[in-house]
């Protein structure tokens, strides 16, 4: 296994089990509120069909498991899966919340080696998650795994501007972050250890191409906010079995 994250796992799952109560307050703070855009360009760019069946990877607090589920209808069911039981008590309140109960499962479960059969959904997606996983090829793999053939897959992830004098200020304003998350939420390890996530992972160009190596096709990328961070798109061949 190659990793692309080397902290230890079960240290990730504890800290996101600390961050959830803070999770969303703090997502509105490190990206300004651009996160709910990205959001929204992904779901119109992925036109979710009605009664479609969905996976939402490392699904968190639930907004994007939600905005699934909302766009496959009343004939159609979400799964939301997450390693964080903390992270999935608040999806479940927000689900409640929204009256979804009736097309929403919320799962603990692992990204990394997923409890289903191939060929399993129409739609695989992962928010925010693919930089946290040990080896977010191995779940690409697994993605592409459990959707079927012409299904499609998702990724919304933090990016790396290429661009230099935006690369920089990408660097210098996330090096604030733990600084920021010290003075609200007086978490300062935890919040730094998301920004070099962040600051480490691959850019879109790169992601896109670890896509194909897991073996999708037609990979479709766009940058937000000059690269700060990047939704990628792809299929699974029809003629795969």
């Amino acid at each position: 296994m190659a990793l692309t994250n080397h902290t230890p796992e079960p240290q990730v799952q504890s800290l996101f089990q600390r961050v959830a109560g803070n999770y969303d307050r703090m997502n509105n703070l490190i990206s300004l509120g651009t996160h709910k855009h990205w959001r929204k360009v992904a779901m119109a760019k992925m036109d979710i069909k009605p009664g479609s069946f969905v996976l939402d990877l490392c699904c968190g607090t639930g907004d994007w498991t939600i905005a699934l589920a909302k766009a496959v209808g009343p004939s159609g069911q979400v799964i939301g899966l997450d390693f964080s039981e903390e992270m999935l008590a608040i999806a479940k309140k927000k689900v409640t919340a929204a009256g979804m109960n009736d097309r929403v499962t919320l799962v603990q479960g692992d990204a990394m080696a997923l409890p289903y059969d191939k060929n399993h959904f129409d739609v695989v997606t992962i928010g925010f998650g693919l930089r946290n996983v040990p080896d977010a090829n191995q779940v690409l793999r697994e993605m592409h795994r459990v959707v079927r053939p012409g299904g499609k897959a998702a990724s919304l992830e933090t990016s790396q501007p290429t661009q230099p004098l935006v690369k920089l200020g990408w660097q210098a304003y996330f090096k604030l972050v733990p600084l920021m998350t010290k003075l609200a939420v007086r978490n300062y390890q935890d919040y730094a250890y998301l920004e070099k996530t962040a600051a480490e992972f691959v850019d879109a160009k790169q992601l896109a191409k670890m896509f194909v190596n897991a073996g999708f096709e037609n990979i479709d990328y766009q940058t937000f906010d000059m690269g700060a961070a990047a939704f990628h798109s792809a299929r699974k061949s029809y003629t795969e079995n």
